[in-house]
């Protein structure tokens, strides 16, 4: 009030320039191209500016809008309202902006044509901290877009939004992902704008009933949804949950479906932490995908990044040092340098600060009511204290303190962390009923690739870790890691010509051994997309973040499909059976075969692998003697002594229960013996017998591979391999060093004609 405001005209050729205020003429120049005014202001309120040009026979104008602002209503706001939008009723909301130490906040948006007025300038707090305004009158259904307009220069969206227009990116995103989108108010503002939905139809819930897994029971498909289905989005997704619940898994965990900066992402950027990203689908659409997982025993958990935010962030950017290109000293939530190096990424949270513990609630809580989700998978949390390295008590109170909240809204909600502490530390988060990621890719994928001195997995069992309780999320693979088949193919042994692991045929067998043995160990499991498919493609491949193909074409695949079955048979036994799911247990983890011995009064098991790319000597420790019978071939021991060892081939898995069970259907290659075309004695094998080496010569009917298979008189392979051929003759050499003298069967496999002949091996 009382401020002299500057007002400069111009025109592009003399004319009579009038400037008007709320049209009343406050001065004229005739002849001229230049208008000069020095305005006092003198009336609370928006005041509208208007310039004309007149050159006698057409008049153009232009106009602003200047505001002054009105005194600031100290009040506290309603009681039980939360930062971010308040739902009153269908047609009033009451917005909460915490934003200490600003001057004045006026609401901007569809409802005042984006121009600031008295009306819409924001209440302040007693304690100065939190601008607040009701707005009634609206209509109900309607969507309105608005922003902050703060100390009359920075225009952002609601920290705490919940749905948000971006002009630079939501073109991009497709009708059918997101149908009838609100408007941008292209040319009344710039940067990002809260979409906020007064008196909008509530989704209704079906499967209201749902009881999540137990922790120790989970079976988790990590997913990010732009690599997963073709069309990118939640309906496609919910599409697909036929075959992930025939997988038998019952929790997705999505990477990070909250709002991140740009459309192409794995989430990790985030902007808007309470958002919904467009990119896979609408907010209903969500609502739709979790209440579908729920009619089907699938719990939905929620990847969320709390560690940092980038940014697009509008916390980030109503403090900043421009100077420093950084958060300002006073910023209320994030630290000014990230105090953990290396592992920064975009700007820090501080966690020991009230401001973003308030925030994380409020996020945290809205996922868990807003959309009904079953809980989350917290990103980094090693970073929520100031000092990321040993053992913080401090950094642990606030994660419990996180954590009570969470289950204060939800009590059975799943609270995940990816942590990378000290084992002291993840103990006592584990036993205060947290779970922890457990990173086992190294030790796997030693074990798949036939480097047994380097493949203890045992450290995936919680017991190995001193731990009480099973809160070990184990994964052989995650976003973040390697895909095993990758370096199978790649990086696999080649000791054994007869068994090298780099051939994709053996490889593929090996995955099935490394999920027989995984599946069988307690505590909740997770997989990453498409591995139980055998997925090859290198995380860096073209790199780290980018699009990767999706090859659902790899289920048609007869050995993929194989791993698939494995997959499924062992997921079925822990969905059916608590033997496998029992915290009553003995294993064996360390070489290259490996036991585990479960324990329950229903049924015992025994699982044996063997990693080796030579037979190796088994002993199974079987509880007791009598009949014990193998899941996967059907067939049934007779044991006498219990330590009596079973010799195993490269790669063999073997699952004994002393309770006969179903056997389960894995796809052979081809499906069924009705569609085989088997020609006997078609090889010519020379020297027949032999010692070390045999030449095959035989005829390919086309160019694709072949597989070659040895079986001894037990029908048990001893060797197999898959090689190229060309159509017509072809001679190959097999090397038998290491098989023992006897007689056996040797099968050339190709599509569905299979040519056998005899070979005996000479002592």
């Amino acid at each position: 009030m009382g401020e002299s405001l500057s007002v400069n005209g111009q025109s592009s050729q003399s004319c009579t320039l009038s400037l008007f205020e709320d049209g009343q003429l406050l001065a004229t120049s005739a002849n001229a191209n230049t208008l000069n005014y020095n305005l006092t202001a003198t009336t609370q309120g928006t005041h509208l500016l208007k310039l004309t040009a007149s050159n006698g026979s057409e008049i153009f104008e232009d106009s602003a809008y200047y505001t002054v602002n009105p005194s600031i209503t100290l009040q506290d706001p309603p009681s039980g309202t939360k930062n971010g939008i308040n739902y009153i009723n269908d047609s009033t909301v009451v917005l909460r902006l915490f934003a200490p130490e600003k001057e004045h906040v006026y609401v901007i948006g569809d409802f005042n044509q984006w121009v600031p007025s008295a009306n819409y300038y924001m209440n302040l707090s007693l304690d100065s901290t939190t601008w607040w305004l009701t707005i009634g009158g609206l209509t109900p259904g309607q969507r309105y877009g608005y922003q902050y307009l703060i100390d009359g220069n920075l225009k952002l969206a609601d920290p705490l939004s919940s749905l948000i227009l971006d002009k630079n990116n939501d073109a991009a995103i497709g009708a059918l992902t997101n149908p009838n989108p609100h408007p941008y108010p292209i040319g009344l503002t710039t940067g990002f704008v809260t979409v906020m939905h007064p008196g909008a139809t509530a989704y209704t819930w079906q499967n209201t009933n749902f009881t999540a897994p137990e922790n120790k029971d989970l079976l988790i498909y990590e997913v990010l949804v732009r690599d997963f289905v073709q069309k990118r989005n939640y309906q496609t997704l919910i599409d697909t949950l036929d075959y992930l619940d025939k997988l038998g898994i019952n929790a997705i965990e999505l990477m990070p479906p909250g709002e991140f900066e740009n459309n192409e992402s794995w989430g990790y950027n985030p902007s808007f932490h309470m958002a919904l990203d467009k990119y896979y689908g609408t907010p209903q659409k969500f609502k739709e995908f979790v209440d579908s997982c729920h009619g089907r025993g699938i719990a939905v958990i929620v990847d969320m990044v709390l560690n940092h935010a980038f940014g697009q962030n509008p916390m980030v950017n109503m403090y900043w040092d421009a100077v420093n290109n950084r958060p300002a000293a006073n910023n209320p939530w994030f630290n000014a340098i990230c105090p953990h190096e290396p592992y920064c990424w975009g700007y820090d949270f501080d966690h020991t600060r009230q401001a973003t513990k308030d925030y994380i609630d409020r996020v945290t809580s809205f996922w868990l009511e807003e959309y009904n989700i079953d809980g989350f998978r917290f990103d980094y949390t090693k970073g929520f204290i100031n000092n990321g390295n040993g053992f913080s008590t401090d950094r642990i109170n606030i994660l419990k303190r996180m954590a009570d909240t969470i289950w204060s809204v939800k009590p059975n909600a799943y609270v995940i962390l990816e942590h990378w502490c000290d084992n002291a530390e993840e103990k006592q988060l584990a036993e205060y009923g947290m779970m922890l990621w457990g990173n086992l890719t190294y030790s796997y994928n030693e074990a798949t690739m036939g480097y047994t001195s380097t493949s203890n997995i045992s450290n995936g069992i919680y017991t190995a870790r001193t731990w009480t309780v099973p809160h070990l999320v184990t994964y052989m693979e995650s976003h973040d890691e390697e895909r095993l088949m990758y370096k199978n193919i790649t990086f696999g042994s080649t000791a054994n010509p007869n068994h090298n692991t780099k051939d994709e045929y053996i490889a593929l067998g090996r995955m099935q051994a490394a999920a027989v043995i995984f599946f069988s160990q307690p505590g909740p499991r997770m997989i990453w997309q498409f591995g139980e498919l055998g997925y090859d493609i290198s995380i860096d491949v073209p790199c780290r973040v980018c699009n990767k193909p999706i090859l659902w074409n790899y289920f048609t695949e007869a050995r993929r499909r194989q791993l698939y079955d494995v997959y499924a048979a062992m997921m079925h036994l822990r969905n059916t059976y608590s033997t496998f799911t029992t915290l009553n247990f003995n294993y064996m983890l360390s070489g290259a075969v490996k036991r585990m011995k479960l324990n329950d009064p229903e049924m015992n098991a025994v699982v044996l692998t063997n990693f080796s790319v030579n037979n190796q000597d088994a002993t199974p420790s079987f509880h007791h003697t009598g009949t014990w019978y193998e899941y996967f071939t059907g067939d049934s021991i007779v044991v006498s002594d219990v330590n009596a060892v079973l010799t195993m081939t490269p790669g063999e898995y073997r699952v004994y229960t002393d309770v006969k069970l179903d056997q389960p259907q894995i796809t052979d290659a081809p499906a069924s013996l009705d569609e085989l075309v088997i020609e006997e004695k078609s090889l010519i094998l020379y020297p027949n017998p032999t010692k070390e080496e045999v030449s095959i010569r035989f005829n390919s009917i086309s160019s694709s591979a072949i597989q070659i298979l040895l079986v001894d008189a037990l029908g048990k392979t001893i060797l197999e391999k898959k090689i190229p051929v060309i159509s017509g003759e072809n001679n190959e050499k097999l090397d038998l060093n290491g098989i023992s003298s006897g007689n056996y069967s040797l099968f050339i496999i190709q599509g569905n004609r299979i040519q056998t002949s005899h070979l005996n091996i000479a002592p």
